[in-house]
């Protein structure tokens, strides 16, 4: 799984010109499961996102997770994340697992972070054309990639 995490100010997501899900201050995760992915790879990103101490502390220092901060999360599911571009112009998503593996562990990780974070997760709709807003805070952003945990 590959994730873009960014801290925001304010974020949400809208479908057909409808907002479906926003939040303030937290984190923006826009996550793609690739093939190959499962549970185990799910459980790692998403205690990886929820420890993240990148909030800053009463010195300014980024010490704090997204709990110390009170913080919500907006997750977004991506799978032009693992873009394949090294031959030509047009980028190739062959990495990208198709729904039947995709939708079960994206939703699996949302509820993951919910637990973890002790609060609900906003969600965007899976293969949907969404329109994602959000005010980078910092700005911070950071790439997580499981399969270079180790």
């Amino acid at each position: 799984m590959r994730a873009v995490v960014q801290r925001v100010a304010r974020a949400s997501v809208e479908v057909g010109g409808e907002e479906i899900s926003a939040i303030g201050k937290g984190l923006l995760v826009l996550v793609c499961v690739e093939s190959g992915d499962s549970e185990a790879e799910m459980d790692w990103l998403a205690g990886k996102i929820a420890g993240l101490r990148i909030f800053g502390d009463e010195n300014g220092v980024m010490n704090l997770d997204i709990s110390a901060v009170d913080g919500r999360i907006l997750a977004v599911s991506q799978f032009t994340l693992v873009a394949g571009t090294r031959k030509g112009n047009r980028p190739s998503y062959i990495r990208a697992a198709g729904p039947d593996l995709a939708v079960p562990i994206y939703e699996a990780f949302c509820r993951k972070l919910e637990v973890l974070t002790g609060k609900p997760v906003g969600r965007g709709v899976f293969g949907a054309d969404m329109k994602v807003g959000l005010v980078n805070d910092g700005p911070v952003t950071i790439i997580i990639d499981s399969r270079l945990k180790e």
